[in-house]
Formats: C-alpha cells, sequence, structure tokens
C-alpha cells in the first residue's frame, strides 16, 4: 500500500489473512456477503432487472434473461440482506485491476475513452450495478455496501474507485441544474479525464456533453415540479473528494443515463474518510451513525 494513501479501516486483517465473505452486523437489520454460487446470482439478477429495467419485464422475463451479462464472470457480486428474511436489499459488482492497464476489460470502458485513466499507476476498482431494491429507504443498505467497498479498498490498496453511476430514466433535463453545478465544481483532472465514445463503439447509447445542460437556457422542469437532486451513490462519490466525468451516456437499454465517476483515495479530506471508517465498522460491529442521503437512490 502507498505510504501517503490513508488507512479506511482501523484495524485491517492479519498478513495472509482475507476479509470475511460475511460482513453481517450483530445488531442490524443488515448484512454483506459476496455472491456464492448459483442461487445467489439469480437474485442478484432478479433485483438488477426490476432496479434498471422495471418491474413489468422483470416479471416477463426471468431476470437472468434480460440482467445477465459477459461482464458478470469479470466481477465479483457484493450482496447486502435482510437478517431476518435473507431477502436481497441491494447489490453491485466490483473488479480490481492491478494498475490501469487493465481497465479496457471492465464494462466502463465499453462507454467511455479511459486511455488516460489507463496510465493510473496503482491498483483500481470498478464499482457498477449499484441498486437498491425499489421502495426500500433505510440508509443502512447504503452503509453496509459502502463498509464492504471500504475494507476492499484498504486489503487491496486501491488507489481509485471508479464506475458508471446511473440516473433514473434517459432525459437529463430534470438533474440539469444538480448536474450543471457537479460538473463545474468536481470535473474529472484533465490527467485522468473519460473521453465520450462515439455511438457506433457505443452500442448506439447517446452522449450528451454535461456542458449543454449548462447553456443559458430556460430550465426544464421535471414532472414533479422542481429540480431533481443527484442519485444518493453520486453524492456520496462528490462529497468523499469524487469526481465526474465531462458528459453522460444515456443508455436505453437500461432505461437510464450515467456519468463517469472517480474517487482517488489518496485525495479524501480526512475528515471524509472518517465517514467510510464508520460504515466499514458499521458492516463490521453494527455501530450507528446517520447517513444524510436515501438508499434508495441508485
Amino acid at each position: 500500500m502507498q505510504h501517503d494513501r490513508p488507512m479506511l479501516v482501523a484495524h485491517r486483517h492479519p498478513a495472509g489473512a482475507h476479509a470475511p465473505a460475511d460482513a453481517r452486523a450483530p445488531r442490524g437489520r443488515y448484512r454483506g456477503r459476496f455472491a456464492q454460487g448459483a442461487a445467489d446470482m439469480r437474485a442478484v439478477w432478479a433485483l438488477r432487472a426490476v432496479a434498471f429495467r422495471g418491474a413489468a419485464l422483470a416479471q416477463e422475463a426471468q431476470g437472468e434473461a434480460v440482467e445477465r451479462d459477459r461482464f458478470d464472470a469479470r466481477f465479483r457480486h457484493a450482496m447486502v440482506e435482510e437478517v431476518a428474511t435473507g431477502a436481497l436489499a441491494a447489490c453491485f459488482r466490483m473488479a480490481s485491476f492491478a494498475d490501469g492497464r487493465g481497465i479496457a476489460a471492465g464494462y466502463a470502458a465499453c462507454h467511455h475513452d479511459l486511455s488516460r485513466l489507463s496510465g493510473y499507476p496503482a491498483p483500481l476498482a470498478e464499482i457498477g450495478r449499484f441498486c437498491v431494491r425499489p421502495g426500500l429507504c433505510d440508509p443502512d443498505v447504503v452503509r453496509v455496501a459502502w463498509g464492504m467497498i471500504a475494507r476492499i479498498v484498504d486489503d487491496e490498496g486501491i488507489g481509485l474507485v471508479f464506475g458508471c453511476t446511473s440516473f433514473s430514466g434517459t432525459d437529463p433535463a430534470p438533474y440539469a441544474r444538480a448536474l450543471s453545478a457537479a460538473c463545474r465544481r468536481n470535473r474529472a483532472p484533465a490527467r485522468w479525464r473519460p473521453g465520450a465514445r462515439a455511438p457506433a463503439a457505443n452500442r448506439g447509447a447517446r452522449v450528451l456533453p454535461l456542458a449543454r445542460l449548462a447553456a443559458p437556457e430556460p430550465e426544464p422542469e421535471p414532472p414533479a415540479g422542481r429540480p431533481r437532486a443527484l442519485p444518493g451513490l453520486l453524492r456520496v462519490y462528490l462529497r468523499l473528494g469524487g469526481w465526474i466525468g465531462d458528459h453522460a451516456v444515456i443508455d436505453p437499454d437500461l432505461n437510464s443515463f450515467h456519468v463517469l465517476t472517480g474517487l482517488e483515495i489518496a485525495r479524501i479530506p480526512p475528515a471524509r474518510a472518517a465517514f467510510l471508517r464508520k460504515a466499514a465498522q458499521f458492516a463490521q460491529t453494527g455501530a450507528t451513525g446517520a447517513i444524510d442521503h436515501c438508499a434508495a437512490a441508485r
């Protein structure tokens, strides 16, 4: 691990030991673990199908049929479950790379030109398909998930976490104000900034420069009558010191659009690093503490 990189978890496992597969919180309602076997993966695909493609489509076809993709075999799959019932509350997938040269094998590289990031000299982790069961709004769910991420970051010496952060729907207009502000304040540094891929190389998905959302035009109003906030996962990234790319990818296949998000661990402010340390402790011991966003946002 780099000597100037902050430790996110107060007590690491002894050399040669592995983090427990079950991050159960004894006094908590949820536990985090990694998928093991076909039954776990069917549950993951079913939740992803509902979260990203809608309940109607998920009912018409098995989750595996509509959500399984070629990247699943390359990623490990994290599950946050209800302790009492075993029901899946949230899931995400995560892949580690020794350095930036390996990220071309990941999902994000299919949608973004990551040639600059390929020069990153330390281990990286890609996180994707993060979703919470629709209707569930319990901050403990996200707390356990971030606890799992924090432990992997420390155990594997990860220097940068990145991935595609999704927004529900294919219309960025309701998020124009929040995205414009995020792009101004948290734009990816030039040395790592992702580029846009042409539609032909991007499965036909459309690319929208975020600068267009900042144009001096009448601000569109969402159906609810007020601009929408950023998804909870993205807000956490940005509060930790993360950055976003300068364009969005609109993906009708997933009924969503996304931005490329990155978080350099060495740049997390000490006070914010305490957030991840607390999350990791919560996942391990069931400690309490509030997170100020709704877990239902993906």
